[in-house]
């Protein structure tokens, strides 16, 4: 796997990580001995098509996983054996040091609570301030994320909000404890082009502003060349390329990542015929031996199909 980044101090180390989901009938083959960092300060992004497994590893950073998930490998956050921790620091660790960003808040929302006392409720689990103080803290944070009228978008119910404000809802509450590790999947796919936009400016902002580190999953190469340091590319539960953002997509050595650059309609003439990789993923029941990419590949040699 081609990997251009130079060493620093690690907030997040993840080692060979496996993740199978075992039932009856067959056993899917998730994440297959995935391995990567990221310093403080640092954003990386997770590439890849739908069902590759980049959802799937986030979680896997803080157990968020069914119970026929199978994990396997090394995951360390701020020097801690993640996958050993007993549950009681766990759930400190959701929410506290790492916070997360879901694709669609207005299933990760609760309905029948308001915006202020989800985040309230948050920040007194975490921080044991009084309600009176996790309100004001509230409040503070609508503003940090602009939302117009915080004041009364704190009393608003997550219906009450459009797609964007609740995402930015949802952000605030990421923000809420101060997390050294934002885990963002997918936060705007569900939004339109502007609001998009604005949310991974706001997103950068923070980050930057806060100095978290954080790891962005996104199918969309315009996004990950808006918000990410460094790039990992997944494929069929692997990474098959890593880098620095301007490494990755401005000299890609990968056949898979050269076919995303090569089918994408960013900045490219309307008349353009687009460059369809082509073929289909492989079955994650049934992997093939070898390169995953290799049946689609036009590159291929003999020693892809060798493990």
């Amino acid at each position: 796997m081609p990997d251009r980044r130079n060493g620093s101090a690690r907030l997040v180390e993840v080692h060979d990580l496996a993740v199978r989901f075992v039932s009856r009938d067959a056993t899917v083959h998730a994440v297959n001995g995935v391995s990567f960092a990221v310093r403080a300060g640092e954003v990386l992004c997770i590439l890849g098509e739908s069902g590759s497994g980049k959802s799937v590893t986030l979680r896997a950073l803080m157990r968020l996983l069914p119970r026929q998930a199978r994990i396997e490998g090394r995951v360390r956050i701020d020097g801690e054996d993640v996958l050993a921790m007993p549950a009681r620091r766990l759930r400190e660790l959701r929410g506290g040091l790492v916070s997360m960003i879901f694709q669609e808040p207005m299933t990760a929302l609760d309905p029948v609570y308001t915006v202020g006392q989800q985040i309230g409720e948050a920040l007194r689990r975490h921080t044991g301030m009084t309600r009176a103080a996790a309100r004001e803290r509230a409040l503070e944070l609508l503003e940090l994320v602009r939302i117009p009228s915080p004041e009364r978008r704190l009393d608003a119910y997550p219906h009450e909000l459009s797609g964007g404000l609740r995402q930015r809802a949802m952000i605030a509450m990421a923000l809420s404890c101060n997390p050294r590790l934002l885990l963002a999947d997918e936060p705007t796919t569900a939004l339109d082009a502007t609001v998009q936009v604005q949310v991974l400016i706001l997103l950068r902002r923070l980050q930057r502003e806060l100095g978290m580190g954080m790891i962005f999953v996104t199918h969309d190469l315009g996004v990950a060349a808006e918000i990410a340091d460094t790039i990992a590319v997944m494929y069929a539960g692997r990474i098959v390329e890593s880098g620095p953002v301007a490494a990755v997509l401005g000299a890609p050595a990968h056949p898979y990542t050269q076919g995303l650059l090569a089918s994408t309609v960013h900045g490219q003439p309307r008349d353009r015929e687009i460059d369809a990789i082509p073929g289909s993923p492989p079955d994650m029941r049934r992997l093939p031996r070898g390169c995953s990419f290799a049946p689609r590949c036009a590159q291929r040699l003999p020693a892809c199909h060798i493990d």
